[in-house]
């Protein structure tokens, strides 16, 4: 049985006090976390999680899907919530200063986003949006944040998977910042020696080179 899917909330909808859309006619909120459970435990991101471990997730769990360009979350808001993509494809952008953003890193399907909750201040360090139609599981991280503390071994599975995932977006980070600055020799210059510089725009570009970078108008995607 497939799980019920629920467009995406508006922008900032989701709130600490927010519960779970209500079940579609016809269904229990029973029927639906076996379903989901089972659409979980399916997942490659989860492998390793015990049976009451699963379960847990499965009630703080539901289907969302995004069309093109729509927005999943934005920098600064609350970290009460994160993705596990099924279909479809993520882009991450961090905002600069001056309120353009800056692409960071492309998800597709077995990628998970959203770890901040799991970390004070708990707020969302990037921005998120559909870059074509994307189907995902959404988990309710404000409710997973208490069953950790009192679950001290989820927290540590679901923690260990976080890591990972913040590792993958460091690097990708890296390779960004080393693409940029190859392509303008003028700011990498600039960089203190305290810092490595000045910038040789050929180390830079082969620095880039070496951790598999893309070029700058095509964000990385996260290997599998």
């Amino acid at each position: 049985m497939k799980p019920a899917v629920t467009t995406s909330p508006p922008p900032g909808q989701f709130a600490e006090s927010v519960d779970p859309p209500e079940p579609v006619a016809g269904e229990t909120q029973a029927t639906q976390a076996q379903a989901l459970y089972q659409h979980i435990a399916r997942q490659p991101f989860f492998n390793g999680l015990s049976d009451r471990h699963l379960r847990l997730l499965a009630e703080s769990a539901w289907e969302m899907k995004f069309e093109p360009g729509q927005a999943i979350f934005s920098e600064g808001s609350p970290a009460n919530r994160f993705y596990l993509i099924l279909t479809g494809k993520v882009l991450l952008q961090a905002e600069k200063p001056d309120r353009n953003v800056f692409p960071v890193q492309t998800l597709g399907p077995g990628d998970d986003l959203g770890w901040s909750w799991l970390f004070p201040p708990y707020s969302l360090t990037l921005s998120a949006h559909a870059v074509e139609p994307t189907e995902t599981i959404f988990f309710y991280g404000t409710r997973l944040r208490e069953q950790c503390e009192q679950d001290h071994e989820l927290g540590y599975q679901l923690t260990k998977r976080a890591a990972e995932a913040l590792n993958e977006c460091l690097k990708a980070t890296r390779r960004r910042l080393m693409e940029c600055l190859a392509a303008h020799p003028d700011v990498s210059a600039a960089i203190p020696p305290e810092l490595g510089g000045p910038g040789d725009p050929s180390t830079l570009r082969s620095s880039a080179a070496e951790d598999g970078s893309a070029p700058v108008e095509d964000p990385p995607t996260r290997a599998d």
